[in-house]
């Protein structure tokens, strides 16, 4: 297969705020990679990449969204543990289990607070893009999941699961089954875009989980947060206060990186 793809990496809250911000960089430049033959977006990538599909002004993101609601409740000691897990020994799919357990153990905001959060964020419309691609992980049978639009779910209940670190964020309930974070199954899911001959890779969370860029990508451009990004996302993800000179940070990175990528692009 040939054609054009565009993955979207993980990156908490401000790895999201960065991920639109480097968008919008390129579109400033006239690179619009809602022109892709594929999206993958994961996690923060989902969101970014819904953003960017449904034609809306990226610029309105340059402030974090309005939230009314109450603070969302999290259990870092959870969260905590499933990292310990995930460098731990042991089968894909049993860490994938475990998981799986403590997410249902956690303190967390119920799944439906998130969930309306998330229609404020992108939307309640179709999905927006006929070839977006969101990972989740299932829980209730400890394997992973690539949604799309034929599916026939709401894009922003999608969105909503494939965010869903345990600890962070409750499971969401897709059907009969709960579904957790996208980048549980394979980091930015960069496999995803095998068979494609044209890559364009943005990964905020490069610099602490490395992705394997499919054998069938011939033409590639990455862009990772640099050092000056690094220092404004700070020592948590999910610092909303960090949100504005992240974005800035990236719509930086997007316009410097436009000639490379649209050479890749063309």
């Amino acid at each position: 297969m040939s054609g054009r793809a565009a993955v979207l990496g993980p990156g908490g809250v401000v790895g999201t705020a960065w991920l639109l911000g480097v968008v919008e960089g390129l579109r400033r430049n006239r690179i619009e990679l809602a022109d892709a033959d594929l999206l993958v977006g994961t996690s923060a990538g989902a969101i970014a990449a819904a953003g960017l599909a449904d034609g809306r002004d990226l610029n309105a993101y340059a402030e974090l969204p309005p939230d009314d609601g109450a603070p969302l409740i999290v259990d870092p000691a959870v969260t905590a543990e499933v990292f310990e897990v995930l460098r731990g020994t042991g089968s894909s799919s049993s860490k994938l289990h475990r998981v799986g357990k403590l997410a249902l153990r956690a303190n967390t905001s119920p799944e439906r607070e998130r969930i309306e959060r998330m229609k404020v964020m992108v939307g309640e419309g179709d999905w927006p893009h006929p070839q977006l691609l969101i990972p989740t992980v299932d829980i209730d049978c400890g394997e992973p999941r690539v949604w799309r639009a034929t599916d026939g779910v709401p894009v922003h209940q999608v969105i909503t699961a494939s965010t869903a670190m345990p600890g962070l964020a409750a499971p969401v309930t897709i059907g009969a089954h709960r579904h957790i974070d996208g980048a549980l199954r394979n980091g930015s899911n960069a496999d995803l875009a095998e068979g494609y001959s044209t890559l364009i890779l943005i990964e905020p969370l490069a610099h602490a989980f490395p992705t394997t860029v499919p054998s069938s990508a011939q033409r590639v451009a990455r862009i990772i947060p640099d050092a000056a990004a690094l220092r404004a996302f700070g020592p948590s993800l999910d610092d909303r206060s960090s949100w504005p000179v992240v974005f800035t940070a990236g719509l930086r990175q997007g316009r410097a990186a436009a000639d490379e990528v649209r050479a890749v692009w063309r």
